[in-house]
């Protein structure tokens, strides 16, 4: 995909990944980006970064769970900005706790966030990109996608359903010409990961190193970007002798 002239929609856009993701775009050229978070100062600040790079910023304060008020201001975004050819779903949220310690509101939290938000925005925008017959998605799922985790057992299922999502929307909407990717980081330095106990042999990449991956993946035409040499390890270790992987992930999962 060539981004330059484009314009594309963030979720998630006001820190760690998301933000990263948004500067790399405006320093690789795309004409305009919609920032869409539910923190409007922190908006406000990436928007002037953005800015700075001499790229339009639009930045839209939304909570994805709110369906109706989501609907209203993409409608009239695209009407003001649009046609918007990039979609990329960074938005989530992580709780991490062993399972039998597990709470339901942050279960919940996770659910409504990494799925129900992803699927409305998803829809707003792949309907208009199928009518105008182009565009890209980018759901940013996990390596906890690929290979569950003990003490992030919601976490896991929403970023295993997100991957599920992604690949049967991309058999739907290829006929429309609307390209489907998703993007699946390893552990990476941002806010939300330093709150969590992180797992033993684990060396964490950063946002920026995930976004490279990103541009890279859009411009060669991935379908599906793994980030991170420890992810690939993961994944073929799953793959090839998925027993051993779950004794690994019991032992560095920080169980105690």
């Amino acid at each position: 995909m060539n981004i330059q002239g484009k314009t594309a929609l963030i979720t998630g856009a006001s820190r760690g990944i998301g933000r990263a993701i948004a500067l790399k775009l405006a320093q690789k050229g795309i004409h305009r980006l919609i920032l869409v978070a539910r923190n409007p100062q922190r908006l406000a600040e990436v928007a002037a970064e953005i800015e700075a790079l001499g790229v339009e910023a639009i930045p839209l304060s939304l909570d994805l769970v709110q369906r109706v008020e989501v609907n209203i201001a993409i409608a009239q975004t695209w009407r003001d900005y649009g046609p918007i050819h990039l979609l990329i779903n960074c938005a989530g949220v992580a709780h991490q706790a062993p399972f039998l310690q597990s709470q339901l509101p942050h279960v919940q939290e996770e659910i409504l966030t990494n799925l129900m938000g992803l699927y409305t925005m998803t829809r707003l925008i792949a309907r208009r990109m199928a009518a105008q017959r182009q565009g890209t998605i980018v759901n940013v799922s996990s390596l906890m996608g690929k290979v569950a985790a003990p003490t992030m057992s919601t976490y896991s299922a929403t970023k295993f359903a997100i991957l599920g999502f992604t690949q049967a929307l991309r058999g739907e909407l290829a006929r429309h010409n609307v390209r489907v990717i998703s993007l699946l980081p390893t552990l990476t330095d941002t806010d939300m990961a330093r709150r969590l106990k992180w797992f033993r042999w684990v060396v964490p990449t950063t946002a920026q190193d995930v976004a490279q991956a990103l541009v890279v993946g859009l411009e060669g035409g991935s379908t599906e970007i793994l980030v991170g040499w420890q992810s690939h390890l993961a994944v073929w270790g799953n793959r090839f002798s998925p027993r051993l992987m779950e004794k690994v992930l019991q032992f560095a999962a920080p169980l105690a």
